[in-house]
């Protein structure tokens, strides 16, 4: 999988730009920070994702004073052989317009494996330092690259507790009726409420078990190719002898996940949120058996989220078949250069794009050079 071709017309800080990376090896992109470098790799990895790699909204990618009011991302490039062509524009009014192989996108989840990246950046320090929503995301986001199929179950269990957190919330907006079931606080919950949490509960209980098991899966699939990239990645660096990396899934309740739920309805009443399910669970990381979060440098931290997306992308390449574009954005100026040269031994063969604000270490695979300067991409 590699991309030969980037347009962009009125995206971020391009007025107009053009792209063509080299189809193998490392393609960098160097110039002064602001000066547009990580528009360029956001660009790619929203023709993948559908979605800003910094979690901005469409409005936001669109160049301040476009005349268009839009701007225009499109890309060619090859999978197995076969071209693949997305054309996207993304309105500041909301109105996105996705065309693929030239027929317009109905569903996003019909874009997913089309076209897939991963993607290294300084945020990704938040996989081992931040909170576990960063740490299910990755996992899902995994799910969804390894089969398209986990992106319904994902959407699923979002859209069933948004339903059961609506009903919890006011759940007490209005008198209670009689015939109704008396909940912790003594005061009663009304039949229809009951009725429709029983409903809830069954839904998330099924397809919340379904993302669970898969996620556990998961965890345990790229515990060996973690173990040996975190390995490589610590050669040379004094680690204390505290080199051996676990990943363990943990779950936020016990038994199955319908009696979890009907155990803490009172409490989830009380508070008007769902307290037990997939939405609580953690990805529990650990280096030397200690908890990487709380008792790994910050060096060490930064070569343990490289491993998960090192890991991920290997997993994904020998699962598919096919080894999705490596996007590096500013990544060498965050490592030393113990940590930097062993990154490079680490990057698995296929297309790589690469942005720095300074030198790449010796023996960088560098295929092609580009510049950005001014909000123009030069070559």
């Amino acid at each position: 999988m590699h991309l030969e071709h980037l347009w962009l017309t009125d995206f971020r800080s391009y007025a107009e730009a053009e792209f063509q990376p080299a189809p193998l090896g490392i393609t960098v992109v160097t110039g002064a920070n602001g000066e547009g470098k990580t528009n360029l790799i956001e660009a790619v990895g929203y023709l993948a994702t559908l979605r800003s790699l910094r979690g901005s909204p469409a409005e936001a990618m669109v160049r301040d004073g476009a005349e268009t009011g839009f701007a225009v991302v499109r890309c060619d490039g090859r999978r197995d052989g076969r071209r693949v062509v997305i054309e996207a524009e993304l309105h500041a009014t909301g109105r996105d317009r996705v065309q693929v192989g030239g027929q317009l996108l109905r569903r996003s989840r019909d874009l997913l494996g089309a076209f897939q990246v991963t993607v290294f950046s300084p945020d990704d320090l938040a996989l081992v330092k931040g909170g576990p929503q960063s740490r299910r995301e990755y996992l899902d986001d995994l799910l969804v690259a390894l089969h398209p199929r986990h992106d319904a179950t994902i959407s699923e269990v979002e859209r069933v507790l948004k339903q059961r957190n609506a009903l919890l919330k006011s759940a007490f907006g209005s008198q209670g009726g009689s015939g109704g079931r008396a909940g912790r606080s003594g005061r009663e919950i009304p039949e229809d409420v009951v009725v429709t949490l029983d409903v809830w509960d069954a839904k998330l209980a099924a397809a919340g078990e379904d993302l669970v098991r898969a996620r556990a899966s998961l965890a345990d699939a790229l515990g060996p190719g973690a173990v040996e990239t975190y390995r490589r990645l610590s050669v040379g660096v004094a680690h204390r002898g505290r080199d051996a990396v676990s990943l363990t899934y943990r779950k936020s309740w016990e038994g199955t996940l319908l009696d979890a739920l009907q155990r803490s309805r009172s409490e989830d009443l009380r508070r008007g949120v769902t307290s037990v399910g997939p939405h609580r669970d953690e990805l529990d990381l650990a280096v030397g058996g200690l908890p990487a979060r709380t008792h790994c440098s910050q060096g060490e931290q930064r070569s343990l989220a490289l491993t998960l997306r090192l890991a991920g992308h290997q997993l994904v390449t020998d699962r598919i078949g096919s080894s999705p574009i490596l996007l590096l954005d500013d990544v060498f100026s965050e490592l030393d250069q113990v940590r930097s040269e062993a990154l490079l031994t680490c990057l698995p063969f296929g297309q790589a794009l690469v942005t720095t604000a300074g030198d790449l270490p010796d023996g960088a695979d560098v295929q092609a050079r580009f510049r950005v300067e001014d909000g123009k991409l030069l070559s």
